[in-house]
């Protein structure tokens, strides 16, 4: 008898729409995990489900699940364009703002209640809160269909009950009469409510909530633009040669065993290995390695990746998919998908909060029904428990907070992406710092002469030197201002370069070039190439007249806060990591410079995001700070992803803060800011509870009428708006 096999585990990736808060993202999570064969993930931050499905779950399965719970779902589609159309939350905000602020001044101000201005109230706030208020209702409906409340559930009662409440009395009680007015006033006192509106109030929160809502969206827009930025990198056309004649095609139209030509400055269109030429290739956007690889016959070479010498002719060995920038852009998308959502504290504090108040509502409605004290009386005061605990001060806590230190943040040079970044900056214990570009400038740059004081030999070596394109060279004649004239210029490609200067045969590259060439390398010389190389450098050796004459070191130098950096990471209670492609010994040169005790050399991206990954799980909560398309996928899946904004734009938009300075003492300014924004954020929440719940057993208890409520409500809403702007007081360490 045979068995028949199970089924090979399928990955379905959907697109998730509907969704209005991280509770959201846990429903449909659960719906999709009661599935048969189905273990799935929701990343609200992304709005994207993952699962892993056996036992033939097909997506559409998926989809019909999703949909019942109540919101939409598709399989993405990878080629389909953004619609242009306008933000919808966007216009819902404008209309908003636009129509509330006029209702809120009318009732705050009674000397501009003039007759009938209550029926202009109406007039403005009802759009407000029935098109302005729209997503909230909606999701609040669905939630009830599933027998659930989230924040969205509290707002629209609020709103409802604020605005139904006050229809009641402009159509049924006093409140529509010529004349009224709406006295401010904060005294406590029992009261029927039917001569007093609340359009204000209703109005109010839904502008305020809107815009909490819209600064959210605009920051989470922002998610799949790594991906884009990653694939922009290839090159866009190609020059192929067939049958001895060379045309250019789109790069996607490139299939394996094509020849193609890379002429110098141009980016590798795709894999593939070199058949005729030899160059220097620059690989740092996907190694980090500072210093271009020599290449030649039978040499690989990979796509995105940028000519920097001679004329290439390369035959594809992988295209499109296969290719590593393609492998690249999956670490990435994989590293964001796995990203755990940090559930936001209102949202977690709201799944016992708002049940409890529409509780009390209830209970406050039926006790002073049970009292006989009459229905207005019972309506007043149950409406004031809705309005009390509405949470104006709660949508402003987090958005108000992040503005302020985003917007100090941005003045400083950092850039914090949102709420996500600074729970992150709280828990982390390890940071990891790529080499090139981040500690190091990324820049080659002359470091030593020997002997030291050799004028002749720096000025004729710089001269030969200027005549290449090769970066080590162009470090070297960077120190000469006026270059001699070269005659009779040969490069040896991954050897070095020889000239005529000065009348004299010039040869500057690797000691085997010049004992190749009859030279000879004294042991004086041998041993300064040997220390130079140990302490991480490049070494040239120049020669002339029969023997070498001194060495040139060259070196990727340690920026000049690097050291301080360190110094204030460790104060921070952060452990600091050098992660490089680079070779062992050039990054133990630099990890000592600098102050950093553990190295983590030789590893290519996916090896950096497998360091990452290999720490969170012996605990760790891991930071890194890169800024290469190397290190892309490592900053998304580390917990916290710092860029430095002198690198790719790839690096930035995993990332969850941007250094735009480029200064690694920014890292440390990044980390401070954000731990005080958190904290701010903390006591905003706090604060916006604690008015509140202060409140609700005098609104309960009939003591505090809607207005009062209001009123509350607005003091709590100034406090945190008030606590958020003390981060415009934070100073850098420069």
């Amino acid at each position: 008898m045979t068995g028949r096999a199970a089924p090979a585990a399928t990955l379905i990736e959907l697109e998730i729409g509907g969704m209005t808060c991280a509770s959201c993202a846990n429903r449909i999570e659960k719906k999709l995990n009661r599935m048969d064969g189905v273990s799935a993930t929701v990343n609200y931050a992304t709005e994207k489900a993952t699962a892993t499905v056996d036992g033939g779950v097909t997506a559409a399965d998926l989809i019909v699940t999703v949909e019942k719970t109540g919101y939409t779902a598709k399989v993405p589609d990878k080629t389909e364009e953004a619609p242009e159309t306008g933000d919808p939350l966007k216009q819902r905000l404008i209309t908003a703002i636009v129509l509330s602020v006029p209702v809120i001044l009318l009732a705050m101000v009674p000397a501009w209640q003039f007759d009938y201005w209550q029926w202009l109230s109406l007039t403005l706030a009802a759009p407000v809160i029935v098109y302005g208020g729209w997503p909230f209702h909606r999701a609040a409906a669905i939630n009830l269909r599933h027998g659930a409340a989230t924040m969205d559930t509290l707002i629209s009662l609020g709103t409802i009950a604020a605005f139904g409440w006050s229809l009641w009395a402009l159509f049924l009680g006093t409140a529509g009469e010529p004349g009224m007015t709406h006295p401010f006033t904060l005294a406590v006192s029992r009261t029927d409510g039917t001569g007093a509106i609340y359009l204000e109030t209703a109005a109010g929160v839904t502008m305020f909530i809107l815009a909490g809502r819209y600064f959210e969206a605009r920051s989470k827009r922002r998610a799949g633009d790594a991906l884009r930025a990653l694939l922009e990198l290839g090159a866009k056309d190609v020059a192929v040669v067939k049958d001895g004649t060379e045309s250019r095609i789109p790069v996607e139209q490139l299939t394996p065993g094509m020849l193609f030509v890379v002429r110098p400055g141009e980016k590798i269109a795709t894999d593939g290995v070199v058949e005729e030429g030899s160059s220097a290739v620059d690989r740092s956007l996907l190694t980090g390695e500072s210093v271009p690889v020599e290449v030649g016959p039978g040499g690989d070479v990979t796509g995105g990746t940028v000519n920097a010498g001679g004329r290439l002719l390369v035959r594809a060995t992988r295209v499109g998919a296969g290719t590593q920038l393609a492998q690249m852009a999956r670490l990435v998308e994989q590293a964001q998908t796995g990203k755990a959502e940090v559930q936001r504290l209102a949202d977690r504090i709201s799944g016992v909060f708002v049940p409890i108040v529409i509780a009390l509502a209830v209970a406050t409605l039926g006790w002073w029904l049970g009292t006989g004290a009459g229905g207005t009386a019972a309506f007043t005061a149950a409406v004031a428990v809705l309005i009390i605990a509405c949470p104006c001060a709660l949508g402003l806590a987090t958005p108000t907070a992040l503005l302020v230190g985003t917007g100090r943040g941005a003045q400083i040079g950092i850039l914090i992406k949102g709420p996500e970044a600074l729970e992150s900056t709280r828990r982390v214990d390890t940071i990891l710092l790529d080499k090139t570009g981040t500690v190091t400038t990324g820049v080659m740059k002359l470091v030593a002469v020997f002997p030291d004081g050799d004028d002749e030999l720096l000025r004729l070596t710089a001269s030969v030197e200027a005549a290449s394109e090769h970066p080590i060279a162009r470090a070297i004649a960077a120190e000469v201002s006026d270059h001699l004239p070269v005659a009779d210029f040969t490069a040896f490609p991954g050897f070095g370069v020889r000239g005529t200067v000065a009348g004299r045969v010039v040869l500057a590259g690797r000691a085997a070039l010049l004992e190749r060439e009859g030279l000879h390398v004294p042991d004086d010389i041998a041993a300064a190439v040997a220390s130079s190389e140990q302490a991480g450098n490049t070494a040239i050796v120049a020669g002339w007249d029969g023997r070498a004459r001194g060495i040139l070191s060259v070196a990727d130098t340690v920026k000049p806060t690097s050291a301080e950096a360190v110094a204030g990471l460790r104060k921070l209670g952060l452990t600091p990591v050098l992660l490089t492609g680079d070779n062992e010994t050039v990054a133990r040169a630099v990890a000592a410079e600098v102050g950093i005790g553990e190295v983590i050399a030789g590893v290519l991206p996916d090896g950096k995001v497998a360091e990452v990954q290999r720490l969170q799980q012996t605990g760790k909560v891991v930071a890194m700070v890169g800024d290469g398309v190397n290190d892309a996928a490592a900053l998304a899946q580390s917990d916290l992803g710092l860029a430095m904004g002198t690198g790719a734009d790839v690096a930035i938009e995993a990332s969850d803060l941007t250094l735009v300075r480029g200064d690694l003492t920014a890292a440390v300014d990044a980390i401070r800011l954000s731990r005080r924004t958190l904290r701010i954020i903390k006591s905003n929440l706090f604060w916006a509870f604690a008015y509140n719940v202060a409140a609700l057993p005098l609104a309960a208890a009939g003591l505090l009428n809607p207005m009062i409520a209001g009123a509350a409500m607005a003091f709590s809403s100034v406090f945190v708006v008030a606590n958020s702007l003390r981060l415009r007081g934070f100073k850098p360490l420069h």
